[in-house]
């Protein structure tokens, strides 16, 4: 399927061989050049040499976002600053950013990945494509841009917010790809629906990442811009960004570009492997990233690897649209539930939006509850909210084991944000 940008390896022997050869490589580079590695591999009792097979990786030890933080400014650094070329950090909300060193061969390798996404998504050079993602220190402008430039569309770099210049730029340039967060894609539909915008534009795909999306967001922004194509494509800072992988027409689930990462899914207590299609937390260790490489790096993010060939054709490996974090699971009355979960039933509930909230509160009687907001249906009277409310509080209290109380409100009436927006609100410590 992939032509211009064809994996490096994608059988999966050949894969293997690739991968083994990239492991070795990485942690070499690594005790010879990173101070905190060296001494993070003294401390597990492990040496380059004795990385023989593919199985040794389960003897290096991990990496976390502390890591990061901990080596501020220039963490995991692996080549003398002549050598950095550029720095990207994520937007953390808390303490220091976790900052990333690239090298020109690194740019480069992440230009390929992100541009093979494109040619995936059946892109051509006639496509124009409306880049509306954050530009400056993060990966996601910089990324989007240099791919498209790369891969030889039309680049149209107009960054995140400002709806009334990215309607101007969708209708007045033709613009047939929209690249942006799930939140920006409900906004700019949205806005589209309001001026009645639909039919005087060619936009044929969205390619959408940074969040988790549920079926029935994607469902609504797919309508109200009227597309065909939807599709996910995940990364993170401290593995490139955005462009480590990609939805195809054949499945929503990713195809990950295995010939530059190893994934591993392990279970987030144990931090053992899980078996086949059971969920488990993404631990990336690069295959040739030279300024800040990664070494069994914890994401705290949670799916499951998808074992069946894909129709579509490519061989490379595939996981599960990403489901949550580990740490983004919330504990109410001693039930464990994820987010994912709540996406899914809402999902599914017939008159009822894609937006909603959940506001976890500690009363007097010193109990935890649940309160969950989900807007009515643009389309759907106010008579049904009952009906609806019933059905959702049903649902969780069946599925989750956890008994919300459920509130219908207007549509529109949740807050939107042009990067990702917050579902959770845990006011029990407030």
């Amino acid at each position: 399927m992939l032509t211009r940008f064809a994996p490096r390896a994608e059988n999966p022997e050949e894969l293997r061989e690739h991968q083994l050869k990239g492991l070795q490589w990485t942690v070499r580079h690594a005790w010879d050049n990173c101070r905190f590695y060296r001494e993070a591999f003294q401390q597990a009792g492990v040496a380059p040499d004795d990385i023989k097979t593919l199985e040794d990786i389960r003897r290096l030890p991990f990496t976390t976002a502390d890591d990061f933080r901990r080596g501020y400014p220039f963490p995991l650094r692996s080549v003398p600053h002549s050598e950095i070329v550029r720095i990207h950090a994520s937007s953390g909300t808390t303490g220091k950013r976790k900052v990333v060193c690239y090298t020109s061969k690194d740019i480069d390798d992440w230009t390929e990945m992100f541009a093979r996404c494109y040619e995936m998504a059946g892109l051509t050079r006639e496509d124009r494509v409306q880049i509306c993602v954050g530009y400056g220190v993060w990966t996601a402008g910089a990324g989007f841009q240099l791919a498209c430039e790369r891969f030889g569309a039309l680049a149209i770099p107009s960054g995140p917010g400002n709806l009334e210049m990215q309607m101007t730029f969708l209708e007045d340039f033709g613009t047939t790809v929209l690249c942006c967060t799930a939140s920006m894609a409900l906004l700019v539909a949205q806005e589209v629906k309001k001026r009645g915008l639909k039919d005087r534009l060619k936009l044929k795909k969205i390619i959408a990442g940074s969040e988790r999306t549920s079926a029935a967001m994607k469902a609504k922004i797919m309508e109200l811009l009227g597309v065909e194509e939807y599709y996910d494509i995940p990364g993170m800072t401290e593995l490139y960004g955005p462009g480590t992988g990609l939805s195809c027409r054949a499945s929503e689930n990713i195809h990950y570009w295995a010939d530059f990462y190893i994934l591993e899914l392990l279970d987030p207590e144990t931090l053992e492997p899980v078996a086949p299609g059971e969920v488990g937390e993404m631990v990336y260790t690069t295959l040739a990233k030279e300024g800040s490489p990664l070494v069994r790096y914890r994401s705290r993010d949670l799916t499951r690897l998808i074992t069946e060939p894909c129709p579509c054709g490519c061989r490379l490996p595939r996981h599960a649209p990403i489901l949550g974090r580990s740490d983004d699971m919330f504990i109410i009355r001693g039930v464990n539930v994820y987010p994912s979960e709540i996406d899914m039933i809402l999902s599914a509930c017939r008159g009822v939006g894609s937006e909603y909230q959940v506001l976890l509160e500690r009363r007097e009687d010193g109990k935890d509850y649940m309160r969950l907001k989900v807007e009515r249906d643009e389309n759907t009277a106010v008579e049904a909210d009952a009906a609806s409310a019933a059905w959702i509080y049903e649902q969780i209290r069946q599925e989750i084991m956890v008994t919300p109380e459920v509130e219908i409100v207007a549509y529109n009436e949740l807050p939107r944000s042009e990067r990702k927006t917050k579902r959770i609100f845990d006011n029990r410590g407030i």
